[in-house]
């Protein structure tokens, strides 16, 4: 027999210092697990800050003024500051959907069709997650993901450079590459970008992309 799934609930929490975030992502997890609250899409803006994925080597980086925190989820390094999207889904993944391949997938995919109004066209890149641009004869990326998972709830989630400094990105390698593939929305456009509707149609394209790719098999998905 057919059942629905779920839809996700949005929070849009404004800027957050990030381990203040950190916190309640966790508390939002335990929350999930005890069915106190559905599936959850959170959007957040941080302070500078760099974290560090389980896949990070190396030196320690050392940005003055910058602080820097050690975290769960997969990838190596990145950057999150102001003019940053960030947004961070909390979900219950049941047996057969635990597939995290899938979740990010669907992510790239959501991230790529809110972007494509602004007449930029994101691509996936086969080995390097996040999404793509090309731009100026070169391959930029401006959004970067990584997710962690307690108990099959989902939490971390994606970075997307809107009106980012990209400065910040500078003096260490982030997801494994040179500071100079780095790219912003608005850097690219040459021109702002309506960061409420962008965030809408994230939420949306999130929502549908999640829900497809982790209905179970003969769900009824709207």
């Amino acid at each position: 027999m057919s059942h629905e799934v779920a839809p996700l609930e949005v929070l849009r929490l404004g800027r957050l210092p990030y381990r203040a975030a950190l916190e309640l992502q966790h508390r939002m997890v335990e929350d999930r697990l005890a069915g106190r609250c559905a599936d959850r899409f959170v959007f957040v803006e941080h302070e500078p800050v760099i974290t560090l994925g389980r896949g990070f080597r190396g030196a320690r980086p050392e940005i003055p003024g910058v602080e820097v925190v050690e975290v769960e989820r997969g990838g190596e390094a990145t950057y999150h500051g102001p003019g940053q999207l960030v947004a961070y889904p909390i979900l219950l993944l049941s047996e057969p959907e635990r597939d995290l391949h899938r979740v990010l997938h669907a992510l790239e995919e959501a991230i790529i069709e809110s972007i494509s109004p602004l007449m930029i066209c994101g691509v996936r890149v086969n080995g390097a997650t996040g999404v793509w641009v090309e731009h100026r004869g070169a391959m930029r990326k401006v959004a970067s993901l990584g997710i962690a998972v307690r108990r099959w709830v989902t939490f971390h989630g994606l970075a997307l450079n809107v009106s980012t400094d990209l400065r910040g990105f500078e003096g260490f390698h982030p997801c494994g590459f040179g500071s100079e593939v780095m790219a912003s929305l608005e850097g690219i456009l040459g021109a702002p970008v309506d960061r409420a509707a962008l965030e809408d149609r994230l939420a949306a394209a999130a929502a549908s992309r999640l829900r497809r790719a982790l209905a179970p098999e003969g769900a009824c998905v709207r």
